[in-house]
């Protein structure tokens, strides 16, 4: 009886209109919505979703490709006659100074085309995000970023140049396959992919513990076949192959001439953290890159013009995420 006395005693004190009641419940109705928000997002994780990396020399074509698989091709002015063997340009766009991240989806089982509407047939998609990043010598770090071992943020409001690693489920190095037959062209661009298949083969061999990170396939987009003085697909990788062989010799000299190498044991570096693929190997192939986890692939295409097209791109994308 004393409990149900005191119970019933403290609930008609709650009715009567008090100061110390008007505090408690103020406090309740200011504290309660911030407790159960904490408690929510505690136990439910933030979701981030995969995402394909888009890299590559400036005026590729990388910005494009993404504005393509965005937004599809433009449609033709209603005084043009569309044909069908033209098909429509991409919208216009202008050389990238940051990074740009567009979410976009494809069929469950990657077979759907960038230019389906999935939302409106009703197809299971997954979403995933594509970034693109400047290909100015000056801003390559915003790329080679995404692929260091750094640990990244998992704040839910962190920018996607902070996207987990473990989500990163492809790149595509977006080219120029008219400007490999340039004497300069050539030099450039390999430079550039040889950094990029340096960092992920540092990322696949620098990994400490048993689990090793996932792998991140690449696709070489030769870009630009629409164009008469284009290289074909495969002439762009047997000149690139060759290419990285020779950065690779020219590099391991720099090396030894500058002395490092002299005392790895000492410093904890070699020669062979700046080798790309098999150490040592004369000659350089893309295949000497599955020895660290990571396929490299050349295909062909064209964002626009009347060449091969984006789709064999998007295929590939589809199929990895």
């Amino acid at each position: 009886m004393a409990a149900l006395d005191t119970l019933k005693a403290f609930f008609e004190a709650s009715l009567k209109p008090s100061p110390t009641v008007f505090v408690i419940g103020f406090a309740f109705v200011l504290l309660f919505p911030i407790l159960l928000h904490f408690l929510v997002t505690q136990k439910s994780a933030y979701t981030t979703l995969p995402s394909v990396l888009l890299v590559g020399p400036s005026g590729a074509g990388k910005t494009a490709l993404l504005t393509l698989f965005e937004r599809g091709p433009l449609a033709p002015a209603p005084s043009e006659k569309p044909t069908s063997t033209a098909p429509a340009s991409p919208t216009p766009t202008h050389t990238s100074q940051a990074p740009a991240a567009v979410e976009l989806a494809v069929s469950s089982d990657g077979t759907s085309s960038f230019r389906d509407d999935l939302d409106a047939t009703g197809t299971t998609a997954k979403r995933f995000l594509l970034i693109d990043t400047p290909g100015h010598a000056k801003l390559r770090r915003l790329a080679l970023s995404h692929l260091s071992p750094a640990k990244p943020s998992t704040s839910p409001t962190s920018s996607y140049s902070a996207t987990p690693k473990s989500k990163l489920k492809g790149l595509v190095f977006v080219l120029d396959a008219a400007a490999l037959a340039d004497g300069d062209g050539l030099p450039a661009t390999a430079a550039y992919l040889y950094d990029v298949l340096l960092a992920l083969q540092k990322r696949a061999s620098g990994a400490k513990g048993s689990k090793p990170p996932p792998a991140i396939p690449v696709l070489i987009a030769a870009n630009k076949l629409d164009l008469f003085t284009a290289l074909p697909a495969a002439l762009v990788k047997s000149n690139l192959e060759a290419e990285l062989g020779r950065i690779r010799k020219t590099r391991s000299r720099g090396l030894l001439d500058s002395g490092v190498g002299a005392d790895d044991d000492v410093a904890g570096a070699g020669e062979g953290d700046d080798w790309l693929g098999e150490y040592g190997s004369d000659k350089f192939s893309f295949k000497q890159m599955l020895e660290f986890d990571i396929e490299v692939e050349v295909i062909g295409g064209s964002v626009v013009g009347d060449g091969p097209g984006a789709d064999r791109w998007w295929k590939w994308i589809g199929q990895r995420i």
